[in-house]
């Protein structure tokens, strides 16, 4: 879903941008490379819980995980 929004916003960005809407084409590239980065850090993570390993605040339940031993 991410990935068919970025790629709707980043096209009107683009069509705006080249009937020289400016403020309005930029804002919305501005939103279309917010979306790719929120699809980017969605891969890694479920990439991170596929493989097992830790993307983000792993140190704090591994410190814990490890005072139960």
């Amino acid at each position: 879903m991410c990935l068919v929004i970025t790629i709707i916003i980043f096209g009107f960005a683009v069509q705006n941008l080249m009937i020289e809407n400016w403020l309005i084409g930029v804002s919305q590239l501005v939103i279309a490379l917010g979306f790719l980065l929120l699809l980017i850090n969605n891969i890694r993570r479920m990439k991170a819980l596929k493989s097992g390993t830790c993307y983000n605040g792993c140190r704090i339940t591994n410190f814990l995980k490890n005072l139960r031993k």
